[in-house]
């Protein structure tokens, strides 16, 4: 999706299609980032009839709020025998440090 009828031709079949819910086109990565109840490779085959060059591309999903898996016990607990963290510095309560004077200049 170079232009703007590039972009239309996905927009206008997009739009149409039964289950999105709405869709980002990014014309400089050239990308379309559909949301919705959609099969991928329906998405994928609807896009495909445009003429436009198709592709999947990892995108970075957040799971489904019943998808979460569980942590495996090895990360969810250091190892007996692993080095304890360091302690983070104290805050310091310190007065802050004085505001700077701007410097005279002489013509």
């Amino acid at each position: 999706m170079s232009c703007g009828g590039c972009s239309g031709a996905v927009k206008r079949v997009l739009t149409k299609m039964e289950g999105v819910e709405s869709f980002d086109i990014d014309m400089e990565q050239q990308k379309v980032t559909v949301k919705g109840n959609v099969k991928p490779e329906d998405v994928f085959q609807t896009v495909s009839k445009t003429g436009k060059k198709t592709a999947f591309w990892e995108a970075e999903a957040t799971p489904a709020p019943d998808a979460t898996p569980a942590a495996p016990a090895a990360e969810a607990a250091p190892a007996a025998d692993a080095a304890p963290a360091p302690e983070a510095a104290p805050a310091a309560d310190a007065a802050p440090a004085p505001e700077a004077t701007p410097a005279n200049t002489v013509a």
